[in-house]
């Protein structure tokens, strides 16, 4: 089976996060055809492995992939549309699993480098608490020497050919907040015997959304309150979301937002909460591996462009809190349209591209 061969069946069989029993199926096949050695990891993940013919086979590096799809419906009409109805790699992690199996196929065939690959097909990106930290739970890189963990996203704001990589700091840690405020409903008109829990929350709100900084991002994207025209409900709830690139400036946000619970709470005479769960940490790419990645491209004739962090979250930030790291951009270009919508649509060519870069990658840092 060829890599986008891998990539159109994926597609065609999305599964949500945690739930990727066939697709763990799919490339167990795929691997085994190729004789290349795995296990299961993470419940529905995959961890393959293959030994170089020479060297310190201690010395590693691991390739990512994540591997989960949205709760989307496909609008997409093409031959290998999702037949998972409301299910859709939306997200281009099919793109991702058929780069990876690419990779392992081309280097399986040689092993013709030092030390040990491993080539981790990741479930559960897409929801919180993420597969990367239920890999790690299970220590299976303890017993190695990790040169490198390496993973890729697809990026259609890149043309096919181009790919994008930021030193350092690259995406936000993500929180997930939940506002809770109650008091006494009632008749809206008879303001004397009723707490406002509608005006509390959205004092709340925007005191939250004044936080905004370039370095912290803070939006509320859900709020319920259940009463009506002439009714003030006994209970409002708000959720959204958190991104900061800082430990500190996370911690003191955190503060700020539990600190603004109890002042709301002192002024409307309600019961106020905060919820936070914590999501995943921010993504920090190595600067040496970020650099040597940007030299590598340009020998192969690619298009790098220098991106600057941004605020969306991966959970491959837990690998770059413990290993060396690099997470990049694959141009699918332009024309693909929008991710995590109905009708995002990677252009294939970007495969082969991605394959080139990731081995390359592989091979410079094994072969050092």
């Amino acid at each position: 089976m060829t890599s986008k061969e891998l990539r159109r069946v994926l597609h065609r069989n999305p599964e949500l996060s945690f739930q990727e029993f066939d697709t763990q199926r799919l490339i167990i096949e795929a691997l085994e055809a190729e004789g290349i050695a795995y296990r299961k990891i993470a419940t529905t993940g995959v961890l393959a492995k293959i030994e170089g013919q020479r060297g310190n086979l201690k010395r590693a590096v691991v390739l990512r992939a994540d591997i989960d799809a949205l709760p989307i419906t496909e609008l997409n009409e093409i031959d290998y549309c999702s037949e998972h109805k409301g299910v859709m790699h939306a997200c281009g992690h099919d793109v991702h699993t058929a780069v990876l199996f690419g990779v392992l196929q081309s280097m399986n065939r040689t092993r013709d480098f030092e030390g040990t690959l491993f080539g981790l097909f990741q479930p559960g990106e897409e929801l919180n608490p993420g597969g990367a930290i239920k890999v790690l739970e299970e220590h299976p890189f303890d017993d190695y020497d990790v040169a490198a963990v390496i993973g890729e996203h697809v990026d259609a704001t890149l043309e096919v050919g181009e790919v994008g990589i930021c030193p350092g700091q690259f995406m936000a840690s993500n929180d997930e907040i939940r506002i809770y405020i109650s008091g006494r409903g009632g008749h809206a008109a008879r303001r004397s015997t009723i707490d406002d829990s509608v005006t509390a929350m959205a004092d709340m709100i925007m005191r939250t959304t004044s936080l905004n900084t370039a370095e912290c991002v803070i939006s509320i994207g859900r709020v319920i309150a259940d009463g009506a025209t002439n009714v003030i409900p006994d209970k409002v709830s708000a959720e959204g979301t958190m991104r900061t690139f800082d430990k500190e400036l996370r911690e003191r946000v955190h503060s700020y937002l539990h600190n603004n619970a109890r002042t709301i709470a002192e002024k409307y005479n309600v019961k106020a909460e905060v919820d936070i769960s914590y999501g995943y940490p921010s993504v920090v790419n190595d600067v040496m591996l970020a650099y040597e990645a940007m030299i590598i491209a340009t020998d192969e004739g690619l298009t790098v462009k220098e991106l600057k962090p941004m605020t969306t979250a991966e959970d491959f930030g837990h690998y770059t809190q413990i290993y060396p790291s690099l997470f990049y951009r694959l141009g699918v270009g332009h024309e693909a349209g929008g991710s995590h919508t109905a009708t995002f649509l990677p252009d294939e060519r970007a495969i082969e591209v991605g394959e080139r870069m990731m081995e390359r990658m592989a091979l410079h840092i094994l072969n050092k």
